[in-house]
Parts: C-alpha cells; structure tokens; sequence
C-alpha cells in the first residue's frame, strides 16, 4: 500500500495505492485494488470522478458486506463510501434523507427516535444505504426500494442527478437503472408513529437475527437469494451440507445460507464452497442458487 497526496488541486480525499481489500471486506478475504479513494464530501467525490479516465473500472464500497474480491484483487478504483456521505436527517415531517455511507442500521435507530416508522426492517441489513439501494436489501419482509421516495445520484462527469423510484426496474435483489450513475442519498417515505414501539420493534428484530444467523463471524451475509417459494438455506440444509467446508471456508452450522471465514480461507477456497453448494443443490433438487453476494475482481495468477 503507498498513499498518494492528498492536496490534489482537484480533490483532497484520501487515494491509497494497492490497498489490500481485505481490510474493507467483512469476510477478511481479497486481493489488492489497484486504486482506493476515500472522498471527503459529494463535492470532492465529484472532482475526483470528473478527472478519472472514462473507461476506468469503479467499485463503490459500503461495509464490505455482500461482497466477495477475488485473491489476484481489483483493476480501477474502490470508492470508499463508509462514513462519507453518511448524513441523516429529517427532510419533512415523515421523510427521512439518508447519505449512501451511513450504515442501515443507524438509518433504522434514528427514524426511530424521530418517531417514524417503516424503517425498522433495515436493522437487519449489514451494509450501507449506497448497498441497499444498488440491490434492493431486505429483511424481516420489508424491502429497500419499498419506502424509496426519491435518490440522488452522482455520475462519471461528477454530475448530480434526482431520480425517482419510476425511473429504475426494481425487483427481488436486484435494481437497474440509469448506466454509469451511482447512489449518493435517499429519500425515504415513513409514517408518523411512536419512538417507543418502533425502538421495541428493532430490538425485537435483532433478537430474532442474532438467534438465527452467525453474528460476529467473518461472513457476507447471505450467500444466496431465496428461490420463488423456498428458501436456500432450507436447501443447502436439506443438501447435507451444513459444516461442509472447503480450506478455511465453512458453510454455518447455525444459517445453512452463511459461509464463514473459519480464519485462513481465501477467496477462492470461499468462491469454491459457493459453487460446491450451488452444483449439489442443482443435483438433489433441480434448484440453481444465484447467488446474492457480488463477485468481483481477477483470479490469483
């Protein structure tokens, strides 16, 4: 890793050389991006794009949740969104505007203690509001794009653009949209409730996460979307392949649909353990898996 300058005449973020990913993946798995940009606010993340060739492969990183890099790393530059452009606050009276870097689960408390409720849902979603937007997150039933009233976005020239929810194709994990256009904040529509109730709500949510999924193992989240009318984890379960490992990858005992990081796996033994699951569910069942985690970047030479 080498640091570049940061008095850049045009940008005065932080640009890191070959920074290892797996510092910024929540399995602890991935090779080096060739470029890791850290801006300081919308405007220096506008000049930064506004000077970046236009063939420049862009990742755009939250919480490293959902995300899987490959050992041989990444061509391009990493935006690191975490805590950048991470603002919240109350737009009207049930209208909340949350930055892409702030993390779901704070989206969700602080609509709670303004009294707004519909949010509640997003305490389960480890990942950033930039994340959930690109791929409509869910849990516990609700859904991202379902209280989306507006989102700001940002393209390659570093323009700034309001889109509403009728521009973009919004299905079960997925979102397409305008091409070369990233999520830089939402609007979104709650309703007036009691701060009380909706703060119980999360606790309760959370609970109910904790008692189920792996939480505090180096994981993704969940590997793979649910199947119409079925569940992967109901699957690969059902498959024999709870505890089944491969290198330092494991498939949890506790949520057949979490694949731990037992502590030395690479991303390969990882992307090894997914198509492993994938091929023996196709085989017993007839099922193939997508998988919901992202997989991006070159192979180790």
């Amino acid at each position: 890793m080498m640091t570049v300058q940061k008095d850049n005449p045009r940008w005065q973020g932080e640009l890191l050389l070959n920074e290892p990913m797996s510092r910024h993946t929540s399995w602890r798995v991935g090779g080096a991006a060739q470029r890791f940009f850290r801006p300081l606010h919308v405007q220096d993340l506008a000049a930064y794009l506004s000077q970046c060739p236009q063939d420049e492969p862009l990742f755009w990183l939250g919480l490293g949740s959902n995300l899987l890099v490959r050992d041989g790393g990444l061509k391009g530059t990493v935006i690191a969104m975490q805590g950048v452009i991470a603002d919240i606050e109350l737009h009207q009276a049930d209208v909340l505007r949350a930055g892409a870097g702030a993390s779901c689960a704070r989206v969700a408390r602080i609509a709670a203690r303004h009294g707004l409720t519909g949010a509640e849902f997003l305490a389960g979603i480890p990942g950033t509001m930039g994340g959930a937007l690109a791929m409509n997150a869910g849990a516990f039933g609700g859904e991202t794009w379902g209280i989306v009233a507006a989102v700001t976005t940002i393209d390659r020239q570093g323009n700034i653009h309001i889109r509403q929810p009728g521009e973009y194709q919004v299905a079960y994990r997925q979102v397409q949209g305008h091409a070369d256009e990233w999520f830089i904040s939402a609007d979104l529509q709650l309703q007036q409730g009691d701060t009380e109730a909706a703060q119980q709500r999360i606790k309760a949510l959370l609970a109910k996460r904790n008692a189920s999924q792996p939480i505090g193992q180096p994981s993704c989240g969940s590997v793979f979307r649910n199947p119409p009318d079925d569940h992967a984890a109901r699957l690969i379960e059902s498959a024999g392949l709870k505890g089944y490992a491969i290198g330092g990858a494991c498939i949890s005992g506790k949520h057949a649909n979490f694949i731990i990081n037992t502590g030395n796996a690479s991303a390969d033994d990882i992307e090894s353990l997914i198509k492993h699951a994938q091929a023996v569910v196709a085989e017993k069942f007839g099922v193939q898996l997508q998988t919901e985690v992202h997989i991006v970047g070159e192979h180790a030479r």
